[in-house]
C-alpha cells in the first residue's frame, strides 16, 4: 500500500492558498491562540480585500486591519481583553475602509455549526427586539413551521479557509486537539469541520506512529486538512494551552504601538516586514523570552 503523500508546506506556500478577496475564519479565541504566524505571513504577501468571519477576535484582525488586508469582518467582538480597544481595526472601521456585520457571539458560532452540517442558515429563537437584527439584513426572520413563533434565519459562515493553529500535528494532517481542553481548541474543530480547505500551523510536527498511538486525540484527521506548516510559536503573543503563556510585556508593547498609525507602521516594519519568515520573527523575540514564557505543566 503506498504511503500518503505528504502535507508539510512552508508558511509562504501556505499562506499562497489564500487569494485576494477569500473568505478566511482564523482559529482560537479572542486573545488565545490565534495563528499570529500566519497572520503575519499574509501581511508580507500583501493580502488584499480578505473578509474574516469569526467568533470573537483580537489581535489577528486589528493587525490585517492595520496593514490594510481587510475588507470586511463578520464576528461579535474585535478587542484586546485587558488591553483595551483593538485601536487599528477602529480607525480602519470609522474610515470605512472595512465593513463590520455584527452577529451576538452565541449567534457567531451557530454560524459555523450550519456551514458543519451543509445547511444555508441556522434558526435562531432569540433575537427578537434585537437591534442587530435591524441593521445587519443577512439575517432574515420567518415563521416557525411546528409552532408559528418567529425564529430567525442567520446565513452559514461559509469560509473559503479555514486556518488554525494547534499543538502538534503529523505530516499527513491528523491535528493533535488536548482532551484537557478549553474554548479555543474546542472551537477549532468546530471550524476545522465547517470548510473543506483547512490550514493547520502547528507547534510541533509529531510522527505517524506518535498519532496511531494516541488516536483518541485527533479530532481533526487527515482528510479535512490541505496544507501543514510547522510553526514553533506560531501564536505569539497569544498562548498555547499546555506549550506557552501569553506573552503579556509584548501584548502591551503591541498595545502602545497601536495608538498611533505612524507608531503602529513602526511595530509592523519590526516585527512583519523587516523578518522573512516566523523563525526570524523568533528570533526578534529572543529565545530567552520565549523559554520564559514555557508552561510548566505542558501536555506534549
Amino acid at each position: 500500500m503506498s504511503t500518503p503523500s505528504s502535507k508539510l508546506i512552508s508558511m509562504a506556500e501556505a499562506a499562497s492558498m489564500v487569494h485576494d478577496g477569500s473568505r478566511i475564519a482564523l482559529g482560537g479565541f479572542a486573545v488565545y491562540q490565534k495563528p499570529m504566524a500566519f497572520v503575519r505571513e499574509l501581511i508580507r504577501q500583501a493580502r488584499r480585500d480578505l473578509t474574516i468571519v469569526g467568533t470573537a477576535n483580537s489581535y489577528d484582525v486589528d493587525m490585517l486591519a492595520a496593514a490594510g488586508c481587510i475588507k470586511q469582518v463578520e464576528t461579535s467582538y474585535v478587542g484586546l481583553e485587558k488591553f483595551g480597544l483593538a485601536r487599528n481595526f477602529r480607525r480602519s472601521a470609522e474610515r470605512g475602509d472595512l465593513k463590520v456585520v455584527d452577529y451576538p457571539e452565541m449567534v457567531s458560532w451557530d454560524r459555523f455549526r450550519a456551514s458543519q452540517e451543509g445547511l444555508k442558515f441556522w434558526p435562531i429563537p432569540f433575537l427578537g427586539g434585537n437591534d442587530v437584527v435591524t441593521h445587519n439584513k443577512d439575517i432574515r426572520k420567518f415563521p416557525c413551521p411546528m409552532t408559528g413563533r418567529p425564529l430567525f434565519a442567520v446565513p452559514a459562515a461559509e469560509p473559503d479557509i479555514v486556518v488554525i493553529h494547534a499543538i502538534a500535528a503529523d505530516e499527513r494532517g491528523n491535528v493533535v486537539i488536548p482532551a484537557r481542553r478549553l474554548l479555543p481548541q474546542s472551537g477549532d474543530v468546530l471550524m476545522a469541520r465547517s470548510c473543506d480547505k483547512v490550514i493547520v500551523t502547528a507547534e510541533k510536527i509529531v510522527s505517524n506512529s506518535f498519532i496511531r498511538r494516541h488516536a483518541r486525540l485527533v479530532e481533526i484527521p487527515s482528510y479535512r486538512t490541505k496544507a501543514v506548516v510547522h510553526a514553533p510559536y506560531g501564536a505569539h503573543p497569544t498562548p498555547v494551552l499546555g506549550r506557552y503563556l501569553a506573552d503579556e510585556v509584548h501584548l502591551a508593547k503591541y498595545a502602545e504601538a497601536s495608538g498611533s498609525e505612524e507608531a503602529f507602521r513602526q511595530y509592523l516594519d519590526d516585527y512583519v516586514y523587516r523578518l522573512p519568515d516566523q523563525g526570524a520573527y523568533a528570533e526578534a523575540i529572543g529565545p530567552g523570552r520565549l523559554a520564559d514564557l514555557q508552561d510548566m505543566d505542558s501536555l506534549l
